[in-house]
């Protein structure tokens, strides 16, 4: 009866947080950002009509810069450098945010689905899922 109770919660936040208050227009997500996750800093950039998302920087990679993609679950992509690598990619502007995309967790290994949403000029909410409901969500902010 927990669980059931639980998943309950999540499905009424989940629903309640669908599209953003404040409107955003194609490019606000466009910049550079602060991830909540070892001071890592995304700069995102159009691809297309899609955006795209490398990683610049973060706590590890100030320490060794050379640092290497160890934790890939495919063995041969392990030698590539975590500076600069695409970690946001593939998705579709869908109103007041950009959907179906994926973003890579260099942390883990692991590549998840994705939904970018601006939560104000200097902020998003990027949403990463396993599989729905197993999905987490982080906060983004701007940096000027």
């Amino acid at each position: 009866m927990q669980i059931l109770k639980h998943l309950a919660l999540a499905l009424v936040a989940t629903v309640g947080a669908g599209a953003p208050a404040w409107a955003a227009d194609a490019d606000s997500v466009l910049g550079t950002w602060r991830t909540p996750s070892k001071n890592g800093t995304v700069e995102i950039t159009r691809c297309g009509a899609s955006i795209c998302g490398r990683l610049m920087s973060s706590d590890n990679i100030r320490t060794n810069p050379e640092l290497r993609d160890v934790h890939n679950k495919d063995a041969a992509k392990r030698d590539r450098k975590l500076k600069g690598l695409l970690i946001v990619g593939g998705f579709k502007r869908d109103a007041n945010m950009w959907t179906g995309g994926s973003i890579y967790n260099p942390e883990d290994g692991g590549t998840y689905k994705a939904t970018i949403a601006p939560t104000g000029p200097d902020s998003l909410k990027l949403k990463g899922c396993i599989v729905w409901p197993l999905c987490k969500t982080q906060t983004w902010n701007r940096i000027k």
